[in-house]
């Protein structure tokens, strides 16, 4: 058996995560690993799939197809399967992929490296069926001490909590995950002390449902706690929080958010509708003027506050009326992030089995390309705002002739970066410099360094 693996990560920052996990051990047992390989050279490859919707499903399956004709052209010796698709489709995915060597699902994935060095014979089967998502007698916790890091070094993903008992009609996370788990908060202020040990400025805090932290293990939400305990950790430069939900929202999060110079200004809240007629079918226990003064209580509460949503069209049972008033809503809210989809419908969820997809598909294409049309345009004017600013900005990368970075209100991947000059000298990746923005596009901003805070 060779000593070489590629371990290919689908979808989410969430599944990012587990990759790491995955990578640190295989280099605590001898084996050299690479990630995300454009032609993946050594001896075994692991593609850890997404399951989320159809595209990423799709995405996930000819990746694992890919590696098998790549397997059988002789360039790899052995083929893995690990995560959401698996952990839900496994029986299918067996049936139809006799080639994968091992299939695995989302929590038991650890068990490929016992079965690569102890045993000559490989388990292909998830121990635990489908679906089943984190032992609900066991708390969840991840021993990151080994984890190897694919992000650039100032940066990093930390995981908070896995699982999710929000069930919105049409989402399938809960079928995949199990319910909400949330990890030790003595853990994950360890995990983050490691990390800044390690040179990590920037934490992207992430997790199917933020805002339900703590209550399984402290019986009430602990999120704002726990964030501020994380932002009077020495060396953490910015904190950035991810997928929170509207319902119950855990207001004391906003007086952190304030008080906390580290702490971004950010929050990414999807709201998927505006319309009560929507809102009720989607499941999602929110009313359309509680969204409203939601959202007017963050910008009251956190002046500057960048806000990232993503939004839905062509849920069964949408009509003209709901959808003008999700345009009428995005003119009003002026999201500075936003992005949306048409709906697909997903096998296993309440929408599947209690509604019928009857929005075609031309009229969902329309409804979401006016949608992005008019955020479009609302990016711009929010884009255009900024010229003239001094922004604290964290560069990345060189790309070109331009150093590429993000200030608070920027996640890497998603969002607009920020753009300066090689010609105005050299730029340290991962160092913070104030930045005063002379240009900007659609996409991206322009500017010049004015000061370094690390020189």
């Amino acid at each position: 058996m060779g000593k070489t693996v590629d371990i290919i990560t689908m979808g989410c920052s969430k599944n990012l995560v587990d990759s790491e996990m995955l990578m640190g051990l295989f280099e605590a047992n001898g084996f050299k690993v690479t990630h995300d390989s454009p032609a993946p050279q050594g001896e075994i490859a692991v593609v850890n799939t997404c399951g989320f919707i159809a595209d990423a499903k799709e995405e996930s399956i000819n990746t694992i197809l890919e590696m098998v004709q790549r397997k059988n052209e002789g360039k790899l010796q052995r083929l893995y399967v690990m995560g959401c698709l698996s952990e839900r489709y496994l029986a299918d995915l067996e049936a139809e992929i006799p080639e994968v060597d091992g299939w695995y699902g989302k929590f038991n994935y650890k068990e490929l490296i016992a079965d690569l060095t102890n045993s000559g014979e490989d388990r292909t089967k998830c121990e635990r069926p489908a679906s089943s998502g984190v032992e609900d007698s066991k708390p969840y916790t991840l021993n990151c001490k080994l984890r190897k890091l694919t992000t650039p070094p100032h940066y990093a993903y930390l995981k908070i909590s896995e699982g999710c008992d929000r069930h919105c009609a049409y989402c399938a996370i809960p079928l995949i995950t199990g319910h909400h788990k949330s990890r030790p908060m003595e853990e994950i202020l360890d995990e983050v002390r490691h990390l800044v040990k390690q040179g990590v400025k920037e934490l992207q805090v992430i997790a199917q449902e933020l805002t339900y932290y703590g209550i399984d293990l402290y019986g009430e939400q602990r999120l704002a706690q726990l964030v501020e305990q994380m932002a009077d950790i020495e060396g953490v430069e910015w904190i950035r929080l991810h997928y929170a939900y509207p319902t119950h929202f855990p207001w004391d999060l906003l007086r952190v958010m304030r008080e906390k110079n580290n702490v971004c200004r950010y929050l990414d809240i999807a709201l998927q509708h505006i319309s009560d007629n929507m809102l009720s079918r989607m499941k999602r226990n929110i009313t359309r003027q509680e969204t409203i003064e939601l959202i007017e209580r963050i910008r009251h509460e956190v002046p500057g506050i960048h806000l990232r949503t993503t939004l839905m069209v062509g849920f069964p049972g949408e009509t003209e009326d709901d959808f003008n008033q999700l345009m009428e809503f995005t003119r009003w809210a002026r999201f500075e992030r936003m992005g949306a989809f048409a709906y697909s419908e997903e096998d296993g969820t309440y929408a599947a089995e209690h509604y019928t997809d009857d929005v075609p598909q031309d009229v969902k294409q329309r409804r979401l390309d006016r949608l992005m049309r008019l955020q479009q345009g609302i990016s711009a004017e929010i884009q255009d705002a900024k010229v003239g600013q001094t922004l604290r900005v964290i560069f990345d990368r060189r790309e070109g002739d331009y150093y590429v970075g993000r200030s608070e209100f920027c996640s890497p991947e998603v969002d607009p970066e920020v753009l300066v000059s090689a010609k105005e000298g050299k730029v340290n990746c991962g160092q913070l410099y104030n930045v005063t923005i002379t240009e900007a596009d659609e996409f991206d901003l322009y500017g010049t360094i004015m000061k370094s805070y690390e020189q």
